[in-house]
């Protein structure tokens, strides 16, 4: 028998890293600030994850300044918001095999 978890994506594992991809996928660009809050993670947490996220080349972050405070913004890449669909695909392949 097939391993169902397989397909899953390795990067997208972490819970953390699935929530971040969730928002960004469900809004066009969202701030680091906005980010923390909404996940509840530590600013050394999300940077971490962040950084995974980049690296891999799901998110790309654009830096500015508002009212001359930093301002960090994540937006999900074409690659990103694909891996995300396949992730989920995969996650549904496997709860309707333990239906059966």
């Amino acid at each position: 028998m097939k391993n169902p978890f397989e397909h899953l994506d390795k990067i997208l594992e972490h819970s953390v890293r699935l929530q971040i991809m969730s928002v960004l996928v469900a809004n066009e660009t969202y701030d680091f600030n906005s980010m923390k809050e909404i996940l509840n993670v530590t600013d050394g947490a999300l940077a971490t994850h962040i950084r995974a996220l980049e690296k891999e080349k799901y998110i790309s972050i654009t830096k500015s300044f508002v009212d001359r405070k930093p301002n960090t913004r994540f937006k999900a890449t074409e690659r990103g918001r694909k891996i995300f669909k396949m992730h989920l695909d995969a996650l549904e392949h496997v709860i309707r095999q333990q239906k059966k």
